[in-house]
């Protein structure tokens, strides 16, 4: 049958894919802070030279040397400087817009070239950042669980791919942006599959339990087969326990029964298909194991409060209006 880890875990992580991603190399002379207040969904940030400082809303300080990745989780703001103590000079807004504190624009003072910002060229510290605009239902399941901040020590792999998104992110070059993405997706998924791998990571229930002989195996054929329509009498046969035995171990494990699971990934994968304005909602309804469109209607209604048409809508009428990433992050 295959391993769980490879197949339930790839399908979450093809999902958190950047497009037209926000990269910057940031130089800065000591004493430096900014205040980030841009309320992405995601961003990346790594050290090339010197070191900094994370300070998240209501947390605790937490340094950031070369080697090591912090992956930030919106939408709430936080602090990076030089020191836990220097107050924050610049604010990123959203938009990437910069300001110092009383509100005067700074982007065109400080551009230093291509995707280049800062003091001067050379400055004491380098600053590598990628910013996500999280448009993926699927993606949003897995990142809601990690922590508001997270810091990571690069492997040797990981190492050679941040020099590689640095040195690319000061080029000008014709299909620049698709090359910055996939570099930043790959960074991006070698760090969430080690913190996963990371004992006491505080991983999700859903990937903690599919290493369980019984919902392991029940996970893997909801994930493959979403549009089949599963029973918790068939799921128990195919794993070959009683169906009260899989009900039972598999809400102690992951939290939520399996049919009200299996209701959430079908509706996720809606929501992401729902943003192919070429896809009719009765085609995605097919795709996800409802029989019609008013069937998936009703169930998409029922459990996110928003009628498919409605939610297409508002994700193809351009980008999210400044509440927005709260709500779809309460979706997840």
């Amino acid at each position: 049958m295959g391993t769980l880890t490879d197949d339930t875990l790839t399908g979450m992580l093809q999902r958190p894919r950047a497009q037209g991603a926000f990269l910057l190399r940031t130089v800065m002379d000591p004493p430096w802070s900014l205040r980030i207040e841009d309320r992405a969904p995601l961003s990346l940030i790594t050290m090339i030279r010197g070191e900094a400082w994370l300070v998240p809303a209501g947390g605790e300080p937490v340094p950031l040397r070369p080697g090591e990745v912090a992956i930030a989780r919106g939408p709430e703001p936080y602090t990076i400087g030089d020191s836990p103590g220097t107050p924050p000079h610049i604010v990123i807004h959203p938009g990437q817009r910069c300001t110092t504190l009383r509100g005067e624009e700074l982007r065109e003072s400080m551009n230093l070239g291509v995707r280049t910002w800062g003091e001067r060229p050379d400055g004491a510290a380098l600053m590598l950042s990628g910013t996500y605009q999280m448009h993926s239902e699927i993606g949003k399941r897995l990142l809601a669980a990690l922590p508001p901040l997270l810091v990571r020590p690069a492997e040797a792999g990981d190492t050679a791919l941040i020099s590689l998104l640095a040195e690319e992110t000061g080029k000008g070059e014709p299909g620049q942006a698709l090359v910055l993405d996939r570099i930043l997706d790959l960074i991006l998924i070698r760090m969430l599959r080690s913190w996963l791998a990371s004992p006491g990571a505080g991983a999700p229930a859903w990937y903690r339990a599919q290493h369980d002989p019984v919902v392991g195996p029940a996970l893997r054929l909801m994930h493959e087969g979403p549009d089949h329509p599963w029973t918790v009498a068939e799921l128990a046969a195919r794993t070959g326990v009683s169906r009260a035995g899989l009900a039972r171990r598999f809400t102690e494990l992951v939290g939520e029964p399996p049919m009200s699971y299996l209701t959430g990934w079908r509706l996720a994968l809606a929501a992401d298909l729902l943003c192919e304005s070429d896809t009719t909602i009765s085609t995605v309804a097919r795709k996800v194991g409802y029989g019609s469109s008013f069937a998936l209607s009703a169930a998409f209604k029922r459990v996110r409060g928003i009628s498919p048409q409605d939610y297409r809508r508002r994700m193809l009428a351009g980008p999210l209006g400044a509440g927005e990433p709260d709500r779809l992050l309460a979706y997840a």
